[in-house]
């Protein structure tokens, strides 16, 4: 668990480094305000996942994860479509972010079976 939650807190960090050194543009600005609360709250939802005081509150903050991680995707999508940012050097983000919600995936599908039974 502690793992995830280091994981989380770095790609938090990444995500700030990336938007401070973002154009002040409007567009700059604007995506870069959104991209960072996106991908701060994913860390921030996990910890709070993590203090869950039961399982259907558990999958309720995991799919919170997984909708802000789907968010700061997005975000960084459009940084690179609109050639805000190279797209070579938003790869490892896009990459991390596909391998949390691969994590957080099986976390959610875990819990919801057992949920089942």
């Amino acid at each position: 668990m502690n793992d995830l939650r280091d994981r989380t807190r770095a790609f938090a960090l990444r995500i700030i480094r990336l938007a401070e050194a973002l154009p002040a543009s409007l567009a700059g600005r604007v995506i870069g305000s959104q991209v960072i609360r996106s991908g701060t709250s994913v860390g921030a939802q996990y910890r709070e996942a993590s203090r869950s005081r039961s399982n259907a509150e558990m999958i309720s903050k995991i799919d919170s994860v997984l909708q802000e991680l789907d968010e700061t995707s997005y975000w960084l999508e459009l940084l690179g479509d609109a050639k805000i940012v190279r797209a070579a050097r938003l790869q490892p983000l896009h990459h991390e972010a596909d391998e949390l919600t691969a994590i957080f995936v099986t976390i959610a599908k875990k819990l919801k079976a057992r949920k089942q039974r």
